[in-house]
């Protein structure tokens, strides 16, 4: 484990660690779609799924991709003083068009003063290995990450919220895109339907085996106009939502589960308290769940890895 002053490796410190300096990253929709919502693998998209949590204001598929990031940038830049920005393609699936209108967007966004690399999330069953090449030939120049949404390591989840992709699909694409120049990252959500507490530290572990640099842990949350908002309100006996307290004692168990050296880019989903429907946890902010998070691992004394790979046994 890298020592960062911290029982996990923070991203924070690992960002400051390959540039010197603190980087931020500036979302973009470019208006792609999803196979599991067009019609060609499914329809309805991730039944949890509401792109409009994560889009910041400046942040439209009608504008360019230059405007978006100049907009971010003097966003970002009132509160603290930026030099250096990493284009992140977040909505939706952001290697899920033809790879010659791939290549002219992620060229668009490098183009733009200050902007340093790419982070692209995708799906583990979109991605080509013309871009693998593609992108592996970028980073000997940029910063790459390419994020997959794991979202859960139990088939049986990923059918029920319509991924329409297994979890063997995501095993094989990691395999690809291994031992390549750009960061790997992989993103799982901690509370889907159905899932025992075992099942979820079990996560831990599968994890553990993907060739993952970063990984970005988010806890259920149920939001406005998305299919799972319906299926609560319906039946809500279904779900067993963490409550903050409960949230912070799993997550540092899990963080004891997880490889050594995997990066934590995240703890949490922040959902805008507008479309939030469950668990509301009274507001609580990033930072504070963080700061629990540290405070209950030196309690237990637990650190990242002190218990990997014991799940297997």
């Amino acid at each position: 484990m890298i020592f960062t002053g911290k029982r996990y490796n923070d991203y924070g410190s690992f960002i400051k660690l390959h540039f010197g300096e603190r980087v931020q990253k500036i979302s973009l929709d470019i208006g792609f779609s999803c196979p599991n919502r067009d019609g060609s693998k499914g329809f309805g998209g991730c039944t949890y799924c509401n792109n409009n949590t994560f889009n910041p204001d400046y942040c439209e598929p009608q504008k360019s991709i230059k405007q978006q990031l100049e907009q971010g940038i003097v966003f970002f830049s009132k509160k603290k003083r930026y030099t250096k920005f990493l284009a992140y393609f977040q909505a939706y699936t952001n290697t899920y068009s033809d790879f010659e209108s791939l290549k002219k967007m992620y060229e668009e966004a490098l183009s733009v003063d200050g902007v340093v690399g790419l982070v692209i999330g995708t799906r583990p069953d979109c991605i080509s290995d013309e871009i693998i090449n593609y992108l592996d030939e970028l980073s000997k120049t940029y910063f790459i990450s390419l994020e997959f949404g794991v979202e859960s390591t139990n088939e049986k989840t990923l059918l029920n919220v319509n991924r329409c992709h297994t979890f063997e699909e995501t095993k094989a694409t990691f395999e690809k895109c291994k031992n390549k120049g750009f960061h790997l990252g992989a993103h799982i959500i901690i509370g889907l339907p159905g899932e025992s507490k075992k099942e979820l530290l079990n996560h831990a572990f599968e994890i553990s085996k993907l060739p993952i640099d970063t990984l970005k842990l988010h806890h259920l949350q149920i939001v406005k106009n998305s299919v799972m908002a319906v299926q609560y309100k319906r039946n809500p006996i279904n779900f067993n939502l963490f409550s903050s307290e409960e949230y912070i004692h799993f997550i540092s168990d899990f963080i004891s589960y997880l490889r050594p050296d995997i990066i934590i880019e995240r703890f949490i989903s922040e959902a805008p308290h507008d479309l939030l429907i469950a668990p509301k946890w009274n507001k609580l902010k990033n930072f504070e769940v963080v700061a629990k998070i540290d405070k209950c691992l030196v309690e237990k004394n637990l650190w990242q890895g002190k218990n990997y790979p014991k799940l297997s046994n």
